[in-house]
């Protein structure tokens, strides 16, 4: 089974884009905060830093409504490429590639970050009155 959870702040605002297939990525980085111990009794923290990359509607919504600083919880898989860097010499890239990704900042609570982005596309939404629920 290869499934990973992580929770953590992004590093900087998120990479949107559209592949040539037509299908919207979003790639961001979520720093993770981690305890060891050092020797003392607190224990020092230090960050994990994961690559995490998100497709079609996830994709959207990433790109529209994070930024840098935000909380995020972010489920998925570890993938693991290799590829040869421009100096010839092999290498290999892990990312985290998210099934889901759950927005844990609180709206209007901005924080340090600045707010998040307008959404891509507008809706125009009519008001629905309980009458005419058909539940």
């Amino acid at each position: 089974m290869n499934k990973i959870f992580l929770i953590g702040n992004l590093t900087g605002d998120p990479d949107y884009s559209v592949s040539a297939s037509g299908v919207p990525v979003c790639r961001f980085t979520v720093a993770v905060n981690r305890r060891f111990n050092s020797g003392s009794s607190d224990g020092e923290r230090t960050a994990d830093f994961f690559r995490v990359v998100t497709f079609r509607k996830t994709a959207e919504n990433c790109g529209s409504f994070l930024a840098k600083g935000r909380k995020v919880g972010v489920t998925g898989s570890i993938q693991i490429s290799d590829y040869t860097d421009k100096e010839g010499n092999r290498r290999q890239s892990v990312d985290v590639t998210a099934d889901e990704v759950e927005f844990l900042t609180p709206r209007g609570e901005a924080g340090d970050s600045p707010a998040p982005a307008a959404p891509k596309a507008s809706r125009n939404l009519e008001p629905v009155s309980d009458d005419s629920l058909p539940f």
